[in-house]
C-alpha cells in the first residue's frame, strides 16, 4: 500500500451521539466517510453499538491512510468542513487516536 518508504497511518475513532440523535450521527458519518477514499484512505471497519450510552460509543471506526499527508488532506477537505454544522448537532463526543494495525 502507498509508495515505498511511506508509512501508513491508522486511527481508531470512537463517536458518541447527542442524546436521541444516533440516526443522525450514522447518517453524517455515512456522508463524511465517503470522502476518505479520495484522500488515499480506507475505512477498515465500522461498527455501531447495539445499545450506546454515555460510557460506550455509538459508533467505532478503524480508518487507514497512506501517510500523514493523506490524513491531513482529508481533515482539510472543504466538503468535510461544510458538514461541521451537521456534526455539531449529532456528535456529542469523539475520541481519535493513532493505532498500530498488524
Amino acid at each position: 500500500m502507498g509508495n515505498v518508504g511511506q508509512v501508513s497511518v491508522t486511527f481508531a475513532v470512537l463517536l458518541w451521539p447527542v442524546d436521541g440523535r444516533s440516526a443522525e450521527l450514522h447518517s453524517y458519518e455515512d456522508d463524511v466517510l465517503r470522502l476518505v477514499d479520495e484522500h488515499r484512505g480506507r475505512v477498515v471497519t465500522r461498527v455501531r453499538s447495539v445499545d450506546p450510552d454515555d460510557t460506550h460509543p455509538g459508533e467505532t471506526q478503524i480508518i487507514e491512510f497512506d501517510d500523514d499527508a493523506a490524513f491531513e488532506s482529508y481533515m482539510a477537505d472543504p466538503r468535510r468542513a461544510a458538514m461541521a454544522g451537521r456534526r455539531d448537532e449529532c456528535v456529542a463526543r469523539t475520541q481519535l487516536w493513532r493505532v498500530d494495525a498488524d
